[in-house]
């Protein structure tokens, strides 16, 4: 089992950049497909990205394409989501997810484990 924990939410104006970062207690994050997904309220949980094990394939959803970048920090054990050019639509709780799919799954309910979030605010 893995328990992902989110950080380096805040605020920041838009056209700024933000970095999040995923470590894990338990099992590494190595060992899994990791994901950050975002809500806000009245809205579905949106996939952002997604980065299988060994960092061999990478997800953006269209709306984050060129802005948001997902990497593995082996040394740190995380997974960092880059966040640049941000918007004020991209105010969000952020969630990271581990997955223990093979492929790169793009639901939510094929993540089993999850964090509690960080929030992201964008000011215009």
């Amino acid at each position: 089992q893995v328990q992902p924990v989110e950080s380096g939410g805040g605020l920041v104006q838009a056209g700024g950049s933000l970095s999040l970062s995923c470590a894990a207690s338990g099992r590494p994050l190595s060992s899994f497909v990791v994901g950050w997904f975002r809500q806000t309220s009245g809205k579905e949980r949106e996939l952002v990205a997604a980065i299988s094990r060994g960092s061999y394939a990478t997800y953006y959803a269209d709306s984050v394409k060129g802005r948001f970048t997902i990497s593995r920090d082996d040394s740190n054990k995380t997974v960092v989501l880059k966040m640049d050019s941000l918007k004020s639509e991209d105010a969000a709780v952020y969630y990271c997810a581990a997955s223990s799919r093979v492929r790169l799954p793009i639901t939510g309910a094929e993540y089993a484990y999850w964090g509690q979030g960080t929030q992201v605010t964008v000011s215009s």
